[in-house]
Parts: structure tokens; sequence; C-alpha cells
């Protein structure tokens, strides 16, 4: 009998940003970026999203395990400098790069196994939104979990918006997502944002308990048992995030993101409150040099920005 979902060598997708082995009934996949602090980027995310799949349909794979490179960081999100170099560059692209965010997110979510975040170093932003996509989590107990969108410019509706209020509660939920705070691991446990908090050192025998305990149970079982409790994520994922899409590949050609994205870059401080008075009265908050109101009286360009001085055409003064 021809076998269409027969296993496949680890080895041989010849991936460039993770780490990816099937060994002992567990297929472990590792960001492999640590010196940006296991940031993903666009190709980051494709290879990602092959891996789950290849997990999820190899019969020889019991748990899916994923973590970070080093011992900084599991996951910090999209890489702010592609985001700065590429998506505020070309608005319209973040769509198809948010798609692909999603088609990762889900592939966690319906992998048909049970996926453990091991939380060897920092979950910010879209890394804490990859732990909360994973059925368990075991967190080092000198690392933290936060999220950061309205700090950067951008909106954390990539799992966080979704989910948070159903791990930590409403107000909670408020709380990380307005005022970004650090969630240290003793609160991240105490708050249900995670299974287990172990000194590192325990960190992948806690893992491996946990991996144990679950090859113990009867894989049909607990896959259906994955897909009954997903109810209320898919249900919240699924009303929300084609909206969110849209909305931030249209966010993206404003000066909220351009603003926090070249912060991050020049290693700066956030003129929030430049933003606020511009918004108020002092200017235009939506773009860098004002909306395009000019015309060029000598050369006759149009949609020139309303605080430029001089023609960006030919040159020529602007009244």
């Amino acid at each position: 009998m021809t076998n269409y979902f027969a296993p496949k060598d680890a080895a041989g997708f010849g991936f460039k940003d993770i780490l990816y082995e099937k060994k002992d009934w567990v297929g472990r996949i590792t960001i492999n970026r640590p010196e940006s602090f296991n940031c993903y980027t666009t190709s980051t995310l494709q290879e990602l999203i092959t891996a789950i799949d290849d997990a999820s349909n190899d019969d020889n794979v019991g748990v899916i395990v994923l973590t970070g490179a080093g011992d900084k960081a599991f996951c910090t999100g999209g890489d702010v400098k592609e985001y700065a170099n590429v998506y505020t560059r070309s608005p319209h692209d973040y769509f198809k790069y948010m798609g692909l965010f999603a088609k990762y997110i889900e592939s966690i979510l319906r992998s048909g196994k049970v996926t453990i975040a091991r939380i060897n170093g920092i979950a910010v932003g879209g890394g804490n939104e990859t732990q909360l996509a994973c059925d368990l989590a075991v967190m080092a107990d000198d690392t933290y979990l936060a999220q950061v969108g309205t700090s950067v410019g951008s909106v954390a509706c990539g799992g966080a918006t979704q989910w948070l209020s159903i791990h930590v509660g409403d107000r909670r939920a408020r709380e990380m997502l307005f005022l970004n705070p650090r969630i240290p691991a003793a609160k991240a446990l105490e708050w249900g944002l995670v299974n287990r908090v172990v000194p590192r050192a325990k960190l992948d025998e806690e893992v491996a308990t946990l991996v144990g305990q679950l090859l113990e149970k009867f894989p049909e079982c607990t896959r259906y048992t994955k897909q009954q409790v997903n109810y209320w994520k898919e249900a919240s994922w699924h009303a929300t995030v084609g909206h969110a899409r849209d909305w931030l590949s249209t966010h993206f050609t404003t000066l909220e993101p351009y603003e926090g994205m070249q912060a991050f870059v020049e290693k700066r401080k956030v003129d929030f409150m430049g933003l606020r008075r511009k918004a108020a009265g002092e200017g235009s908050s939506e773009f860098l040099w004002g909306p395009y109101g000019k015309v060029c009286g000598k050369c006759g360009a149009k949609g020139i920005p309303e605080r430029f001085s001089y023609c960006g055409s030919c040159g020529a003064g602007l009244a």
C-alpha cells in the first residue's frame, strides 16, 4: 500500500533558521537565531510551518517541543529590522506576511499532536503568542513574558488579544496589552500563562517528564481532546484574525509603525508624545512630513508633503 505520508528525514529539509530533530517520539523544533534573540523573519516562519506540518504527519512523533537556541530567548516575535526595511516600505506586503504568520499559529493549533513550549528565555510579542498557541508550557525561573505591540507601533492580535483573557482573565490581559509589563516566571505561573516553572538546569528534565506522561496516552484520543479544547481559541482566532491582517497591513502605511520600528533600529526612545501632539493639532500624526497636499508651481509635481519647502522632483522652492 502506498504511504503518501511516509516519514521524512528531519535533516533532509536543509533548514537555515531553525533546527529540527525527530528522536524518541519527539519532534523538536528550535528557532536558531540566538544572535537576534530568536526573532523570526519571513523565511523563518516558512521553515517553522514546514517542520510543524512534517511532525504533525509523522506517526513516529508523539509530541512536538518548540524552543529557542541559547539561554537568552525563547522567541522575541517578528524581526523588527525586517519590518523597518521591508514592510514599512511596502505595507501591502504585510498582508501576505500576516497570512504566513497566521498559518504558523494555526499549524501549532491543528498539528494533532500535543505541543510543549520549552521557554528557555524571554518570550516577547509573537514569542509569547507562540507559547500561548502551544498546549503546555515549561518556563525557566529566571526569565519573563511580555507583549510589546503598543510600544512599537503594532497590535498584538496574533494570538494575544484573542487568548490572553482566556488564560489570565480580562483585567490582567488588558494590563499586559496596554502597559506591556514584563511578567516574571513566578507571576506567569500564578496567572496561568504557563504550566511549570523550574530552575534552568531542570528545564529539559521537566519537559522530558511531560513528554513521557503524554506518550502513555492514546494518540487519537489525545488528538481529538486537543481539537475539542481548542474551541474557544479557534472561535476567537477566526472571528478576528482576518480583520487584524487587513488592519495591520493598512496601519503599516502610517507614522506609528515607522516611528516605533525606526526607534528600535536606531536604538533611541520612541517619541510617543510627539505623535500625540501632532494629533492634537500641531500637525499630522499619520504622515512623517504631513499630508500630500502641495503642488510645485514650476514643474507641476503633485502630492508633495505639506512640510516640504522644496520640490523633490525639480528642486524649486514651494510656497
